[in-house]
Parts: C-alpha cells; sequence; structure tokens
C-alpha cells in the first residue's frame, strides 16, 4: 500500500511527459495520453489520426516487383483478348486457362508463397473442364464449364493465401463474393504501384522510354504503311486484306477486354495480398437441440410413413392402387416434388449440423432423415426413369438423373459428418460435385439423346430397338426436339438423314440454306413442327451456322466432327421418292384464267399456290401440250405419306365473256398411289374436274 501511496506522490514531470523508471513506465502505457493543442493546457485540440496499415510482405513483395506485376498482368489480359475474341469454346480455351494458371504459379512464387498441398485437385480440374469446352458445341454445358472453372480458380486463390482447412461451404461463397467484389476498390493500385516504383528507381526509366516509342511510332506507321501500300500494288493488296479483317467496333472490344481483365486480375492479386478476408470460423452450434429434434423428429416420422408407401407401392408393387390408377400412371409422376423435398432435406440436416449443439438424439434422428432420403431419392429416379420408358430422353431428364445421384453422393457424405466431427465435407462435396460434373460434360448429353431416340423411330419395317424401350407402346415422334440438337448430336443425326434421302451436303454450302425455298410456307406449320419429313432441314440450317469454316484460333473438335460427317455422308444420300404434282389437263379446250390449290397433310395446311393467265400461257408454250404441271415436289412430301395428302385444286376459265369456276379434292386411296392426273373435260358451260 506504502509503494502504491508513494507512486502516486511522486512528482510526474511536466505536462505530456514520459516520466521515468519501470513502474511509472508501465503504469503510463495503460494509462491514456492526454492531448492538448496549441493553445495550452486544458484546452481540447484534435484527436490525432492512427498511423496507416502497415503493409504486409505480400504487399511489399507486390510492389518491389512491380515490373514483374505491371507487364506479365498486360501480357495475361493480351492473352486473354486472343484467345476468347469471339470465341468461347475454341482450342484457345484450354490454353488460356493453362495460362492463367501458369502466370498464377509465377505471381505466388513472386510473392514467396508456395502452391499448397491439395491444390492439384483444382488445376486438373480446371483444366479437364477447359478441354471439355473445346471438345463439346453444347451451350448450356459451355456455360456450366466457365462457372465451374470460375468458382474453381477463386477457391484456389484463397487456398494459397489463407489457411481455409476449416471453412465451411457458407464461409467459401462469402469469402468469394467479397474476394470479387471488395477487390473493386482496389482498382487504382497498377498506378499507385507505378508511381512507387518509378519513384524507387528513378535513374532505371528505360520501360517508360519503350512505352513513349509505341505512342510516337504507332501514327508514324499508319502514314509509312499508307505511302507504301500506294507505291506497290501487291503491298496494297495485302494491306487491303489486314484492313478488311479489322473494324473500329472490333479494336474497341478487344481493347475494352484487354483493360478489363488487366485491372481486374491486378486489383485481384492486391486485395488478396492484404489478407483482409479473416480466416477463423466461428462455432455457432449454440443452438439448443431440443428445438432441432423436435421439428426434425416430426419431420421424420412422416419421411417414414412415405418411405413405407414407397417401398410397398413403388419398389415391390403389391397393394392395389385407387380407382382407375394403374401403376404407369402412378411410377411416372412426383419425381420433381421428391427431388424439391431431397433438397429441402440436405438443407436442413446442413443447418442443424451448423447451428445446434451435438445431441445423440439428434444425431439419430438426422441418420433416420437422410435414410428416409435416399429413399426419396430411389423413388425419384425410379420414376424417372420409367418416364423416359414412355417419353424418351431429353436434356432435363438427363439433368434430373445426374442431380439425384449427386444428391445420393452428398447425403452420403453428411451421413459420415453426423458422426464424425472432424469428417472435411465440404472438400469431399466439392471433390463429388467436381468429378460427377466432368463425368455429365464430357458424355455430350445431346448425343446420348439423339443416339436413344432415333433408335427408336419407327423403321420402314415397324422394326424398333429392343431392350430398354421394348415395353413402350408407341415408337419415338418427338421430331421437333431432334431439330434443336446442337452439333455433338451430327454423328448419329447426320448418317440418318443421309439415309432418308435429305440433302446433307446443303451445309457445306457458302449460301445459307433458305427454308422457304425448300419448304415454301411449310415451316412453321404443324406438320414442320412435328413432321418426320422436315425435322432435318432445321437441324442442318442450324448446324450451317454453327460449324463455318473456322480457323486455327476457333477450332472446336464437336463442330469439326460434325462437318466430316457431313463430308463423309453427302455422297450416300439414298433417293427418297418424293410425291411429284398433278397434271391439270385441258381436254375441254376453254381459256384458263387463273388455277389455284391448297395442299394439306394428316389435316394441316401446308401452303397455297397460284397460277395466273400468264404464268399458264408460259408452260403451255414450254410444254407444247393443254396442261399445267401443279408442282408438288418442292414440298418434298415422301410418298410413304402419301395417304395424308390432300390436294384441293380450284380453276376458273372463260367461256364466251363469262368467267366459270369448277372445283375437285385429290387424295390418295387406301392403296393407291397419289393421282397424277387431273383431267378438265364436260360441256364449257359446267365442266368437271376428274383425277386420273
Amino acid at each position: 500500500m506504502s509503494d502504491w501511496t508513494e507512486l502516486r506522490e511522486e512528482p510526474r514531470g511536466t505536462e505530456g511527459e514520459r516520466p521515468s523508471g519501470t513502474v511509472e513506465q508501465s503504469v503510463w502505457d495503460l494509462a491514456p495520453k492526454p492531448q492538448f493543442s496549441a493553445a495550452g493546457p486544458g484546452v481540447p485540440g484534435p484527436i490525432p489520426v492512427p498511423p496507416p496499415r502497415t503493409d504486409t510482405e505480400q504487399t511489399k513483395r507486390r510492389r518491389e516487383h512491380y515490373r514483374f506485376f505491371g507487364a506479365g498482368t498486360f501480357l495475361y489480359a493480351l492473352l486473354y483478348a486472343f484467345c476468347m475474341f469471339r470465341n468461347g469454346s475454341g482450342v484457345t480455351f484450354p490454353f488460356f486457362i493453362a495460362g492463367s494458371l501458369w502466370f498464377l504459379c509465377c505471381s505466388l512464387s513472386r510473392l514467396g508463397i508456395s502452391l499448397k498441398k491439395g491444390s492439384s485437385f483444382y488445376i486438373v480440374s480446371m483444366m479437364l473442364l477447359a478441354v471439355s469446352t473445346f471438345c463439346t458445341d453444347d451451350g448450356r454445358i459451355i456455360v456450366f464449364n466457365k462457372i465451374g472453372i470460375f468458382l474453381l480458380m477463386m477457391s484456389l486463390l484463397l487456398k494459397q493465401y489463407f489457411d481455409t482447412s476449416r471453412w465451411r461451404l457458407g464461409k467459401y461463397l462469402l469469402a468469394i463474393c467479397q474476394l470479387v467484389f471488395a477487390s473493386l476498390g482496389e482498382l487504382g493500385s497498377p498506378f499507385a504501384d507505378a508511381a512507387a516504383y518509378r519513384k524507387r528507381r528513378e535513374r532505371d526509366g528505360k520501360i517508360w522510354y519503350v512505352l513513349l516509342g509505341v505512342v510516337i511510332a504507332a501514327p508514324l506507321l499508319l502514314v509509312v504503311l499508307f505511302l507504301l501500300a500506294s507505291a506497290d500494288v501487291v503491298f496494297r493488296g495485302m494491306a487491303d486484306r489486314l484492313f478488311a479483317t479489322i473494324s473500329v467496333g472490333n479494336c474497341f472490344r478487344i481493347l475494352l477486354r484487354i483493360v478489363f481483365l488487366y485491372f481486374f486480375s491486378y486489383a485481384l492479386t492486391a486485395y488478396l495480398c492484404k489478407h483482409t478476408i479473416r480466416e477463423e470460423v466461428r462455432d455457432r452450434r449454440k443452438g439448443e437441440p431440443i428445438l432441432a429434434i423436435t421439428v426434425t423428429g416430426m419431420l421424420s416420422a412422416l419421411y417414414l410413413l412415405f418411405s413405407g408407401v414407397q417401398i410397398v407401392y413403388l419398389f415391390l408393387g403389391q397393394m392395389k392402387l385407387p380407382g382407375d390408377y394403374t401403376y404407369a400412371q402412378y411410377a411416372r409422376e412426383g419425381f420433381f416434388q421428391l427431388l424439391a423435398v431431397s433438397v429441402l432435406n440436405l438443407g436442413i440436416v446442413l443447418f442443424v449440423l451448423s447451428y445446434f449443439r451435438e445431441s445423440r438424439v439428434l444425431k439419430g434422428i438426422l441418420t433416420v432423415m437422410s435414410l428416409c432420403t435416399f429413399i426419396m431419392i430411389a423413388s425419384s429416379a425410379l420414376r424417372m426413369v420409367m418416364y423416359i420408358q414412355s417419353y424418351y430422353l431429353t436434356f432435363l431428364r438427363l439433368l434430373v438423373l445426374w442431380g439425384l445421384a449427386l444428391l445420393a453422393v452428398l447425403f452420403l457424405g453428411v451421413l459420415l459428418s453426423i458422426f464424425t466431427e472432424d469428417f472435411p465435407l465440404f472438400r469431399y462435396s466439392m471433390a463429388a460435385v467436381t468429378v460427377l460434373y466432368l463425368c455429365l460434360s464430357f458424355c455430350h448429353p445431346d448425343y446420348i439423346i439423339a443416339r436413344v431416340n432415333v433408335a427408336n423411330i419407327q423403321g420402314e419395317g415397324g422394326e424398333r430397338n429392343e431392350g430398354f424401350f421394348s415395353r413402350t407402346t408407341s415408337f419415338y415422334q418427338d421430331y421437333r426436339y431432334l431439330a434443336g440438337l446442337n452439333a455433338d448430336a451430327a454423328p448419329v443425326l447426320i448418317p440418318y438423314l443421309a439415309a432418308h434421302g435429305y440433302e446433307v451436303g446443303m451445309v457445306l454450302e457458302e449460301e445459307p440454306i433458305e427454308l422457304r425455298e425448300l419448304a415454301g410456307n411449310l415451316y412453321g406449320s404443324d406438320y414442320a413442327r412435328s413432321g418426320e419429313s422436315w425435322f432435318g432441314y432445321p437441324y442442318l440450317q442450324k448446324l450451317q451456322r454453327t460449324a463455318k469454316p473456322f480457323s486455327l484460333r476457333t477450332f472446336n473438335l464437336s463442330r469439326y466432327l460434325a462437318i466430316a460427317r457431313v463430308k463423309e455422308y453427302r455422297e450416300r444420300v439414298q433417293a427418297v421418292e418424293y410425291v411429284p404434282g398433278v397434271s391439270l389437263q385441258n381436254e375441254a379446250g376453254v381459256l384458263l384464267s387463273r388455277v389455284s390449290c391448297s395442299v394439306y397433310l394428316n389435316g394441316s395446311f401446308l401452303d397455297a399456290c397460284d397460277y395466273g393467265e400468264q404464268e399458264i400461257d408460259e408452260q403451255f408454250i414450254e410444254t407444247g401440250e393443254e396442261s399445267l404441271w401443279i408442282d408438288l415436289e418442292q414440298y418434298r412430301i415422301p410418298k410413304k405419306l402419301q395417304s395424308g395428302l390432300v390436294v384441293e385444286i380450284t380453276v376458273s376459265y372463260l367461256d364466251q365473256g363469262q368467267e366459270y369456276q369448277a372445283q375437285t379434292s385429290l387424295a390418295a386411296g387406301e392403296e393407291a398411289d397419289f393421282p397424277g392426273i387431273c383431267v378438265l373435260r364436260g360441256d364449257p358451260a359446267k365442266l368437271s374436274l376428274t383425277a386420273e
């Protein structure tokens, strides 16, 4: 006590002055420091601004190696513009991803950071996704691939700069969002680093002289190029071809891409170097387990009842269904609802594991819920399989089966995490999603869809594939869906189209395929949307647009194989006999003023055509006969479909200054061919049209 009294009574020195002595120094360090203004003691003054935050070691290294980061990032942006400009799925895409990974490794080396264990999984996965993008023409898969590469790249960056071993899904997603958006605040880093670098190395200004030389040389090059082009005709031709491929719009877009990636990449590195993302993960499992037990227990009881019904009714099929409900109808519905419930259960289990304290009872209930979810997944998958057996394959149906398989694998990891506290659920889930998605990406869904569905189209003899679809009562008929497939399906569709008389070589022509020239007004009608004889032309038109001649930079494997298939089968087109037309013979010798006809197929209106007096006279002069040819071959209706063809003909003619009309409807009989001759005969005042 006496020591403390003596300490308090000792002189403190002048105001604001720190006293000497060990004890006094420690007390002084703990006490708040008085602030004085220039007006003297006791007068409030301005609060001093705290010193700026000390730069991290990586920030210092980045500024020291600005020559590498400035030039390297610019070259990386140039690589991006070269590889990706109007070329989202060419062969250069894997090279761009490989260049991105190489630049990342070089940057980490300059910052004194070594690749951490487990990084190879991210690198290999990104390269496989890049190769998959170059090998497919499926726009959906290409978009998913690029999203996956972006998420893997962000995760790889976070792994190198932070300790992410205990991070979970929510932490990763928040960190990625923070990294992307917060890095926008570092867009000025290239300028600040350049100024600091130049200030430190004032004598070493060679790089600035190089940049200045480029600026001065650019207009001089244009002037000299113009003069040389004017002096030599050969050189002028080369210059004309060069500038023909260059436009102001393209130059602006390329420049925009370079500027965007340069500043975004540099800002991303600058933000990561600051280490502002918190590494620690707080334990949020503080919720009362009784609450979770009550909610999940009631849900589990309902799931147990539902699972029992699935086992008895669906899997075993041993109980009577209500009313006139058939087993097929029961099995082919509800898969989307069960998929939604399975996803909801995954979210509930993960939420409970993350925010509620441990409890043996709770673990048991979550286990029951997970096992019931497995039964729901199996029920949904079985329903979808039976639905596919009746209605065949589409991309969405394949995607549902893939999603169910992914859910089953994820729930397996959830079961392990329920009983193993240190189980790396996030890393397990990331690996599962990546591997399963790679399988989906490389399988080319449209190829599988075309192969399965085309194999179950009714053949000439009424045959079909046996096996998986052997119980299906109807043949495949959704030709409109086939017309919308991409180039991945060409190895299946091109041989089929060539075998059915389609001129597949049209894809190789420079002139675009005009469907109206091929089909008149047929395209867009009900028959065009569903008819077998016409679905191929929209597909060939689409293939011609996507498989245009490509350069070494825009080479895509799927489109190349499609063109190779077209070249292989363009000479193998099997002649298909179409309904040729109708010869309208004028035995009455009257003057025809107009002929109109309407064409119907299977009850659907296809087209209407009219022949005026001038066109009729021209045909008479050309043929030298009293007949008019009504062309039906332009519609390319195969003779096997002629039983559904109906042509209504109306003839207008003049007799002694009066105009008369005669009408008839032509149709094929049950076993006869479509009539090829229609004769106009009888009394001129009352002529008739007769099919022969």
